[in-house]
């Protein structure tokens, strides 16, 4: 029990603290908003020196492609439209429960408009308990609890693409705009840290998914709400280096350190485009250089930052989407039209995620269900650990 008394003591301080970072927070805004204008001035030269030493950077940082002070307005969607979401959930395992197995979730939304039909709205299920499935990873040194993220994250982009297909299937002879989208990044940086082996079983079934998608002509999309990256502010730290070139392998090998170019940290992306996108309204779009992205092969991501009201959105896509024109237009229209009928947050993820989410009811449904098939197999002893039976009651 969280003790309030207590913990109002520690307040105080905190509020002060806050007040004077919201004080720090405002003069770094206005060092990155001079410095973003000083950029847009020398934006090719810039391009150039972050190319050209592109190896000895060590800190991510992204490519305008477009000028750096573009605020583009979003175009209106037709009213006759799809739009696709997929978003998952996960049972971990637990030695405490009646068997070690695990379950992923994964919710399907399809929603039609100005087109008379049924929209779909449901979840695909699927337990893994087979020792393939709940040891495998230990070889690579990744727990199970970390491996059964990293499979959501594939089978939700299977899903995605299977439902996409389906759909584009139905439609082929009407083909309304279709719009395909997820939760989060397209950019995974979790992957850098895994053994070759491990991000193969990963990573391929995802591109092989975006394929089909990009086959169908369905654009792709991440929305990613709340976003904390910083790949475009750090583009401006080339303008802000002091040495002659953006050597950092020579100049700040330790990035952990106060390097001299670091004038804005922590400042977000977000932060620095809220002061220049009206609502309706994206800003140049960019060309990611994580590391990561040599191995999507012709799939690289690109983004953009999108005032949709409520938020800055980061809105990322797949090489295939940016690159032709009036796909990218039409799906970041259909991408503002979900959020304003989400409120400030897109109908179709939101409602991906209602179907994938999973509440206590239906943990204690599954772990009955499971029981009662050990016991009709002929187990005995089944139950929970006595920790945790003691867990979900109190007798003090």
């Amino acid at each position: 029990m969280l003790d309030l008394t207590k913990l109002a003591r520690q307040m105080q301080g905190l509020s002060q603290h806050l007040s004077l970072e919201a004080v720090a927070s405002r003069q770094r805004l206005e060092l990155a908003q001079q410095n973003l204008k000083k950029a847009f001035d020398c934006q090719q030269d810039l391009i150039e020196r972050q190319e050209k030493w592109r190896d000895r950077i060590l800190f991510a940082n992204a490519t305008p492609l477009e000028p750096l002070n573009s605020c583009l307005d979003i175009p209106t969607p037709p009213k006759v439209h799809s739009v696709i979401a997929t978003d998952g959930s996960q049972i971990a395992p637990s030695h405490h429960e009646i068997a070690y197995c695990y379950l992923l979730n994964i919710g399907r939304v399809v929603l039609h408009y100005g087109q008379n039909r049924y929209p779909i709205l449901d979840s695909l299920p699927e337990v893994f308990y087979r020792p393939e499935d709940l040891y495998a990873s230990r070889q690579w040194g990744i727990r199970t609890e970390e491996w059964m993220s990293f499979r959501r994250t594939a089978s939700e982009a299977i899903v995605l693409a299977e439902l996409a297909c389906s759909v584009h299937d139905v439609e082929a002879s009407s083909s309304p705009p279709t719009l395909a989208m997820v939760d989060g990044s397209l950019i995974y940086w979790f992957l850098e840290q895994l053994p070759v082996d491990a991000r193969n079983c990963i990573l391929p079934p995802i591109l092989e998914a975006w394929q089909q998608m990009r086959a169908a002509k369905i654009p792709l999309m991440g929305y990613v709400s709340a976003s904390r990256n910083v790949e475009a502010v750090n583009f401006l730290r080339l303008i802000a280096c002091p040495h002659p070139v953006p050597d950092c392998a020579s100049y700040c090998p330790n990035q952990l350190e106060k390097v001299p170019c670091k004038v804005f940290d922590p400042l977000r992306d977000t932060a620095l485009w809220t002061t220049q996108l009206q609502p309706g309204q994206r800003g140049p779009l960019w060309r990611s250089n994580a590391r990561i992205l040599d191995l999507y092969e012709d799939q690289a991501i690109y983004f953009c930052y999108v005032h949709v009201g409520t938020e800055i959105a980061r809105i990322e896509v797949p090489a295939w989407v940016a690159e032709d024109t009036e796909m990218f237009d039409q799906a970041l229209g259909l991408m503002l039209a979900q959020v304003q009928k989400g409120y400030g947050y897109p109908v179709a993820i939101a409602e991906a995620h209602n179907q994938a989410v999973v509440r206590g009811g239906d943990k204690t449904r599954f772990f009955a269900l499971l029981e009662k098939q050990m016991i009709k197999a002929g187990l005995k002893n089944v139950g929970t650990s006595y920790k945790e039976a003691r867990k979900r009651g109190s007798i003090a």
